[in-house]
């Protein structure tokens, strides 16, 4: 069969398999030491072994936690403060220099306040998740209303509809597929946070597991969990984008997708 009658999951499917084997061949081989990089062979057996061991479970547990108060803060706070800026030109003028100098401060710099006002407690993940999350959703939710058609608003308001009922069915169905964008990649922010923030700060879950497999130098297996990670990163993903065509199922962009 010829590659331009592989369907994407086949592709997919080859393409992790070509991964696999050469990560095998790196180590095997003597390109990099084994005590650095172990065989691919070694970290599956190692993350299959995991599956087995309610400690990892636990650990998997505290992770997600973490990642869904913290998305569900973010997703709550940004698009209601979205709506309400974008609904208003003084708010939009009156918070743009704000949201430009918050927005770039990485959430890495706030560890040190997290531990100083939370100490290793969850609530230290999740003032780095919502911190970093935030901002995703917020953009996307101000350029939705931003992106309204006048010419539709104008109709609404000639209508006499007040306000909240401008926003249901004029401003929220034209704002909410960039919402959905914004979710997805607050989503995969909110994960890449929560890990570092265990990582980092030492709060329950897979990063603290992480590194004290390193520093017990138990490669292998650090690299299993980090497998691990990598496997909940893809599934978090796979979920939102089944989420997003389920929910946008009359907009443009997921006929065409479902047309292709």
């Amino acid at each position: 069969m010829s590659m331009k009658h592989l369907n994407g999951p086949a592709l997919g499917a080859a393409g992790i398999l070509l991964f696999l084997v050469t990560w095998e061949a790196i180590p095997r081989l003597g390109l990099v030491n084994e005590r650095y990089l172990p065989p691919a062979s070694l970290v599956m057996a190692k993350f299959f072994g995991y599956l087995f061991q309610p400690g990892f479970w636990g650990s998997v547990a505290h992770t997600m936690t973490a990642w869904t108060l913290g998305l569900a803060i973010s997703i709550i706070a940004a698009s209601v403060l979205g709506l309400l800026i974008g609904s208003s030109l003084f708010l939009r003028r009156a918070t743009r220099s704000t949201i430009e100098f918050l927005r770039p401060i990485p959430s890495v710099a706030l560890i040190p306040l997290a531990v100083l006002l939370f100490g290793l407690k969850i609530e230290s993940s999740l003032l780095l998740i919502v911190y970093a999350s935030f901002w995703q959703v917020l953009l996307q939710v101000l350029s939705g209303v931003a992106d309204v058609d006048p010419v539709a608003d104008n109709t609404a308001r000639s209508y006499g509809l007040g306000r909240m009922a401008r926003i249901r069915y004029v401003v929220w169905p034209t704002t909410l597929p960039y919402l959905i964008t914004g979710i997805r990649l607050a989503s995969a922010v909110a994960l890449i946070l929560a890990i570092t923030a265990e990582l980092v700060i030492g709060t329950p879950g897979l990063g603290q597991q992480i590194a004290l497999t390193q520093s017990g130098g138990a490669v292998a297996e650090m690299y299993a969990l980090i497998v691990a990670t990598g496997l909940i990163g893809v599934l978090i993903n796979t979920v939102v984008r089944l989420v997003e065509k389920r929910v946008l199922t009359w907009h443009t962009s997921v006929r065409g997708e479902a047309t292709t």
